[in-house]
């Protein structure tokens, strides 16, 4: 447990979204005890005057599923003021597990989280929960994965659940919240998710209803029929009893363009009606995701190495690609792909690296090779690890979602790869540099409440998310003037400027804006299942 401590002279930004205060801020105990005049006495003092001091950035989508246990300093995340991050998104939790299934797990998510060479072995929420336990610099909330509940029940087949295997997807929601978890995430257009019904997930969500407990997806199309698809969203929560937080909520690809008064307007009816809905999103255009993502649905089934043959398979290539250019397929969202706008992030294989940071359609313009024959190729021989940036964002959207109350922060940071996405290292300051300071979409307050208190709310932490006394003093001080980030596509990896000081639970971890070897964060754990 940390020393006392006072950040002297700060200007506090409480997280409520008032206008800031100058005031002293004391710590005791991994507490606030005091905010405004305080006494220092005994205490470690820290003259913040030209900074503000605000609670710890809380990111609402991220992939740090096993990163923080194989490399515990974490400053990717640490370094921008990051003092939370909720895990286990898209439906492909890595808890919990059988045997088989964590080896499947392993395969499937490397492009996400890496291959290291870590011990795993855990079986329950619990016990992957624990290895965060023994030291971390962020504090971690966990959503269990209805794709790893479905494989643990019935595999990755395409159908429906037999009463019996839909009854044990049930238990295991169940354990896993009394575990801590703090909801249900899903994949629905990442197998085994998207073979699931919105009657399946009513069925599970329902199972949750009246503990607080809160549904996440990652629903079926973010392209052609994304609005319809936000709604379907809701109305399973509805239906359900649930409040439910919309994953990387965007409308990309110009067949939205204009439409997204029109989802904030689904959400704005929803709420009234009294279901509970937020979101967030991250404050890029690109999307980052696996780069056999786009494929149908259909080249799924049966796991690994099934969809790798059907990628070899020269019978099935004019299939795939008048699916994927002319129709559009359910993993590209409906929409026709320009492999223009399809660029490798990364691979697992250090032999593939020739491909990382091209077009898909300049790769195959360089080699004389089909698109499609280009990719199939790539996806199969990196054994489905490589990761792609989709260059198909909206602007106007971006701006009008973050203005929402009901808006929170996320980065759905992918953090390995030989060149990631840079929201995994720029997020939170991009937003404050480029949205509050440059382009004035948010207000300071405004923009520290979707990235503190609001998330904090939707989490249940409500001893979080806000400078006042008897909270947790998970805190951030950064110069106003001077945040930014520094991550581009072309070099990722940047840390960004102006963000001096973090604490968790009182204890720094980054001081003088450098990593201390400080590991305050732990696994938080709800109380919905108690």
């Amino acid at each position: 447990m940390s020393g006392a401590l006072v950040l002297r002279g700060g200007r506090v930004v409480d997280g409520s979204g008032a206008p800031w205060v100058r005031a002293d801020v004391r710590v005791e105990g991994g507490r606030i005890a005091a905010v405004g005049r305080v006494d220092a006495t005994g205490a470690e003092v820290v003259d913040v005057d030209d900074l503000v001091v605000c609670p710890g950035f809380i990111d609402m989508h991220t992939h740090s599923d096993l990163v923080p246990l194989y490399d515990p300093a974490h400053a990717s995340k640490a370094q921008q003021g990051v003092t939370l991050e909720v895990i286990g998104q898209d439906g492909l939790s890595l808890a919990p597990a059988t045997e088989a299934v964590e080896r499947e797990l392993a395969e499937a998510l490397a492009g996400w989280n890496g291959a290291p060479d870590l011990e795993r072995g855990w079986r329950s929420v619990a016990d992957y929960l624990a290895r965060f336990d023994a030291g971390v610099a962020t504090n971690v909330a966990f959503l269990v994965g209805h794709g790893t509940l479905r494989m643990i029940a019935m595999g990755s087949d395409e159908r429906a659940p037999t009463a019996d295997e839909l009854a044990a997807m049930q238990r295991l929601l169940r354990e896993a919240l009394a575990d801590g978890a703090f909801g249900l995430s899903a994949g629905l257009t990442y197998a085994p998710g998207m073979y699931a019904t919105d009657d399946e997930i009513v069925a599970l969500c329902a199972t949750m209803a009246g503990t607080g407990a809160f549904y996440c997806p990652h629903h079926r199309s973010y392209g052609r029929g994304a609005v319809e698809a936000y709604a379907a969203a809701i109305a399973c929560a509805e239906a359900a009893g649930v409040p439910i937080h919309l994953a990387h909520t965007h409308l990309g690809f110009t067949v939205n363009a204009g439409r997204g008064p029109e989802l904030m307007a689904i959400i704005d009816g929803a709420r009234a009606r009294g279901v509970d809905v937020t979101f967030d999103t991250y404050p890029y255009l690109a999307g980052n995701t696996y780069l056999h993502s786009i494929l149908p649905g259909w080249a799924f089934e049966g796991g690994t190495d099934a969809t790798i043959a059907r990628l070899r398979d020269p019978d099935l290539r004019e299939r795939l690609r008048v699916e994927l250019e002319e129709e559009g397929t359910d993993g590209f969202h409906g929409v026709p792909v320009d492999w223009s706008w399809i660029v490798v992030g990364g691979t697992g294989d250090a032999a593939n690296a020739w491909a990382v940071g091209r077009s898909v359609a300049d790769l195959a313009a360089e080699r004389g090779e089909r698109p499609v024959d280009l990719f199939c190729a790539l996806a199969a021989d990196d054994r489905l690890m490589a990761t792609a940036l989709h260059h198909v964002g909206n602007e106007e959207h971006v701006q009008l979602f973050m203005r929402h109350p009901a808006h929170t922060a996320g980065s759905d940071g992918i953090l390995v790869g030989s060149r990631p996405h840079p929201r995994g290292w720029g997020t939170m300051p991009r937003y404050l540099a480029h949205y509050v300071r440059e382009l004035g979409v948010l207000g300071l307050e405004e923009a520290i409440r979707h990235m503190t208190a609001a998330p904090a709310q939707r989490l249940g932490l409500w001893d979080r998310g806000l400078v006042r006394p008897g909270m947790v003093a998970d805190l951030v001080a950064f110069d106003p003037d001077r945040i930014r980030d520094t991550a581009t596509y072309e070099e990722p990896r940047r840390a960004p400027e102006g963000i001096p000081h973090v604490w968790v639970a009182g204890e720094a971890t980054v001081r003088d804006g450098e990593r201390t070897g400080s590991l305050p964060g732990r696994a938080l754990r709800s109380r919905f299942g108690a």
